[in-house]
């Protein structure tokens, strides 16, 4: 029996924006993933410099409409993808289908296996058509694998001119599908060129147009988050250093205002990404679900590649950063305010965090400590409120990491406002998350710590799959972050990475959601994450000396206080064997639990898409006075 004081009258530190989110479009998180977009490749702007398997087709097929054998791939069709005259030149390519026959045209194959279509649910379609010669009218409609049409609509290409047509296609009710295709085909012999295909379910996140996929958002809503860090990631700082280069670096005036207008960009993760997500949309999606917006801005540097831009020249970057800070907080009369609210949204969104460069670091042939003090006088000199987010690094354990944090702690000496917390990164093995729980208990508290991407990574598991989410990770990060807790005082924010995995587009293992077409499941990592947002305490309490006495025992935990008086208690036990455990306040005497959440599973135990609660919460309502936690265990207790 393990006796667990806790002093419930000393209150520490407040625990502010500590537990949050980090989106990266890694894995299709993005297209094929959170952005509802069910088109693949829908402007034709798919090229090898994205991925060495693209073509400008890619996810286009020929499509021959058939009253007696349905759809055929055996089209009398020519398909030709031209540049010379596309509705946008910031997305040059469009296609042009010639019909040899009637019904005989293009589908479009949608992300993996096909379109995932809801009984019930309207898709909003749109497209650009032009005509090359005559008229020609065009059906669109959502096709099953054996020619069954679950919606169509008729459209005439009469202009020679681009010019875009919509429809609602409504599927009915009792009718599903996972693998359904868009198809565009010429009702009679003829000549027209498309642009911009686009399907949204009509029920986004919030029913937001270019909005979001409304199952995922609701598990990020579901976690409580207190902010969202994005866009990345690596994925902010590599590329050209020209803003016009298809493989160019992130910029974020590229991310808004019509999709039609957002150049499509090589993702450095080896697929195309239309920026339909873009920043607007990162903001409206934090605001939606309760967080703060933490966007990480590229320094002009890409330490992966060496390319940088020359210090006297970082002038149109530096006001990148400004101008991010007006579009989210000035009023209607700045020019950047005005942009937002013509967008949409006329009240600022109330910025207060903004990142510098992500996993840099300081080389003999780079200078990204130059780079931020010239970043940081500029930013501070009109924004001095705005809490700076300084890079240390790929990871805790380089000369990378302490020159970042000697670097950072000797500016502040002489200017207070020069970071507010410092971006550290660790994946590691899971037991290095659990010999590390101290982590933090002896850092210098000068400069905030944000705990920016970490995950344990079990090399027992090398493949990208979702048994690398296994209950062995899930654990050792929930003993891990028991620390974090603990010493919210230095570490002012937290979170996993990455966030999404689309299953068969993963590049990145282990991952917080996976998803597929029509289905979506958390990890217990993300299980783990949502208990320790969800039963947040305001202020840490004191647990003394047996923090280190319990570590020792393979048991760690943390302990604070909700707004409303509750004291919750988190404990994991790590240990083959149960343990029993009589909570006690500062004076001796037993506290009783009111509620328990567990979590208990086999260490290699991990959820998918046929069990996605394998390794889940439990909750129990009525407790007895003592603890029994379970083998391999994570319990939450509150104690009122």
């Amino acid at each position: 029996m393990q006796t667990f004081q806790i002093n419930t009258k000393e209150k520490r530190e407040a625990t502010g924006d500590l537990f949050g989110i980090f989106f990266e479009d890694i894995n299709h998180a993005a297209d094929g993933g959170l952005y509802a977009e069910l088109i693949q490749n829908r402007a034709f702007e798919f090229d090898p410099i994205d991925n060495k398997n693209y073509h400008a087709l890619y996810a286009w097929m020929p499509c021959q409409l058939d009253e007696k054998n349905g759809q055929t791939d055996a089209a009398d069709v020519s398909l030709t993808v031209l540049t010379e005259s596309p509705y946008t030149k910031k997305n040059p390519h469009y296609l042009r289908i010639t019909a040899n026959s009637a019904a005989a045209g293009v589908k479009n194959l949608g992300f993996n296996s096909g379109i995932a279509l809801e009984g019930g649910e309207t898709y909003h379609f749109s497209c650009y058509l032009r005509k090359i010669d005559e008229p020609v009218t065009v059906k669109a409609c959502l096709i099953g694998k054996e020619g069954q049409i679950y919606a169509s609509c008729e459209l005439t290409a009469d202009a020679s001119d681009w010019k875009k047509y919509t429809a609602d296609l409504k599927i009915a009710e009792g009718t599903s599908c996972t693998d359904a295709n868009l198809a565009l085909v010429c009702m009679t012999p003829g000549s027209v060129e498309v642009d911009f295909v686009s399907l949204f379910p009509a029920h986004t996140y919030k029913n937001r147009p270019n909005g979001l996929r409304k199952d995922l958002c609701e598990m990020l809503e579901a976690m409580h988050p207190k902010f969202i860090r994005f866009p990345g990631g690596c994925l902010v700082h590599d590329g050209q250093l020209d803003e016009n280069a298809r493989d160019s670096m992130y910029r974020w005036k590229n991310t808004i205002g019509p999709v039609e207008e957002r150049p499509a960009r090589r993702n450095n993760w080896g697929y195309n990404q239309t920026l339909g997500l873009g920043y607007y949309e990162y903001f409206q999606l934090a605001e939606d679900i309760g967080a703060e917006p933490l966007p990480v801005l590229p320094a002009a540097y890409d330490p992966h590649h060496q390319r940088k831009v020359p210090l006297d020249e970082l002038g149109p970057w530096i006001d990148d950063a400004l101008d991010l800070i007006e579009f989210a907080n000035g009023d209607e009369s700045s020019k950047w305010g005005k942009v937002r609210a013509q967008l949409g949204h006329k009240a600022p969104f109330e910025l207060e965090y903004l990142g510098i460069g992500n996993e840099q670091w300081q080389m003999d042939n780079t200078d990204f400590f130059a780079r931020y003090k010239i970043f940081e006088q500029r930013i501070h000199a009109k924004y001095p409120e705005i809490k700076l987010i300084g890079s240390a690094g790929p990871d805790v354990t380089s000369n990378h990491y302490t020159d970042a944090w000697e670097f950072y702690r000797k500016e502040k000496k002489n200017n207070p406002n020069f970071v507010y917390a410092i971006d550290e990164h660790y994946y590691m093995p899971p037991q290095w998350f659990l010999e590390h729980n101290d982590f933090y208990d002896n850092y210098p508290r000068d400069i905030k710590v944000f705990a920016g991407e970490y995950a344990a990574h079990d090399p027992e598991i090398n493949i990208a799959h979702v048994s690398k989410n296994n209950w062995k990770a899930g654990i050792s990060e929930a003993a891990f972050l028991t620390g974090i807790e603990r010493n919210a005082d230095v570490v002012a924010l937290s979170s996993y990475a990455p966030l999404f995995a689309r299953v068969n587009y993963t590049q990145w293992a282990p991952d917080l959601i996976w998803m597929d077409e029509n289905t979506s499941w958390g990890t217990p990592s993300y299980y783990v994450q949502k208990l320790f947002s969800k039963f947040r305490a305001e202020s840490t309490l004191d647990l003394g000396d047996q923090i280190e006495k319990l570590r020792a025992q393979g048991i760690y935990c943390s302990a604070g206080e909700t707004e409303d008086k509750t004291t919750i208690v988190k404990l994991v036990n790590t240990t083959d064997n149960e343990v029993s455990i009589d909570l006690e306040n500062e004076e001796g005497k037993a506290l009783t639990p009111v509620k328990e959440t567990v979590m208990c599973a086999a260490l290699t135990d991990y959820n998918c898409a046929k069990n996605p609660m394998c390794v889940a919460p439990k909750e129990t309502v009525e407790c007895s006075g003592k603890i029994k936690m379970a083998p391999q265990s994570f319990i939450i207790v509150e104690i009122k």
